[in-house]
């Protein structure tokens, strides 16, 4: 079974269920949400950009948005896929944040070990993650944000203890990983693909065909790094329109509500009024 939660003022999405998640990916293909697999009783065999991986039971796997992947075979597994504006719009600290360790911030990817103990306390974390999805009310979403948030925590904390070697990332997706990084300290600063290509010493358009099978451009990565910002900004924050579009590197704020308006349908003063109406 499947539960989903979707907030319409973000577009928020949060999906908790089994392995039935991971049926559309029998082809390999980007698998579009960060994604947490857990083996809870018997391994589970996937691919990911283009590895062989078996999840034991009681490991946990980490994937990002980004990442090539194919579900082989398994069952009795927990899985926990999320966009960007569900957990990515709240500040978090950069190791557990949507480009710390366990997602971009990882030359591997990210394979956690549950022992005996942990194995206890995240049933208990999953427990209460279902319980919440049925409390339909006014801060459901922040606290569906702060239970994912604990549970990056303590996968972080158990994989920054874990030793040992671990499968590579291979391919386009490394570009698209180092570009993710790029994107993340600098889009408050620059706006242009050129600015990103020249630091991966790449030409604009060489790095514009590293994305040929993403689902999405460079340039549209960017900007959507942009308008969550900006979401994050007018939910979060008493700034004006004019001094969010100052502080991510707009001197007309007039360029960051059509690229926002482009992006959403709305502009920055409707999606707030929306927002406090809808909360």
């Amino acid at each position: 079974m499947t539960k989903t939660f979707t907030e319409f003022s973000t577009n928020a999405t949060l999906n908790v269920g089994n392995e039935y998640l991971l049926t559309p990916f029998s082809d390999s293909k980007a698998i579009g949400l960060y994604t947490f697999i857990w083996a809870t009783k018997s391994p589970i065999k996937v691919l990911v950009d283009g590895v062989p991986l078996t999840i034991n039971a009681h490991q946990i796997l980490s994937l990002t948005a980004i990442q090539y992947f194919q579900f082989i075979e398994g069952s009795d597994a927990i899985v926990y896929q999320f966009n960007r504006e569900f957990y990515c719009i709240k500040d978090h600290d950069k190791e557990v944040g949507c480009v710390g360790l366990l997602f971009f911030g990882n030359e591997h990817i990210p394979v956690i070990t549950l022992i005996e103990d942990e194995q206890r306390r995240f049933s208990i974390l999953h427990s209460v993650f279902l319980e919440e999805l049925e409390t339909t009310d006014t801060i459901q979403a922040e606290m569906l944000r702060m239970l994912m948030a604990r549970f990056i925590i303590k996968t972080t904390r158990l994989l920054k203890t874990e030793t040992g070697n671990k499968p590579t990332l291979k391919g386009t997706n490394d570009t698209l990983r180092h570009f993710n990084l790029l994107v993340e300290s600098h889009y408050k600063e620059e706006h242009s693909v050129s600015f990103y290509a020249d630091k991966l010493n790449k030409s604009p358009k060489t790095l514009s065909n590293s994305f040929a099978k993403y689902s999405k451009s460079p340039l549209q990565i960017i900007h959507d790094r942009i308008v969550l910002e900006t979401k994050r900004q007018l939910l979060y924050t008493d700034k004006s329109s004019k001094e969010i579009a100052y502080d991510i590197g707009f001197d007309d704020a007039s360029h960051l509500s059509r690229l926002f308006k482009r992006q959403t349908s709305v502009t920055p003063s409707e999606f707030k009024n929306i927002s406090k109406i809808l909360n």
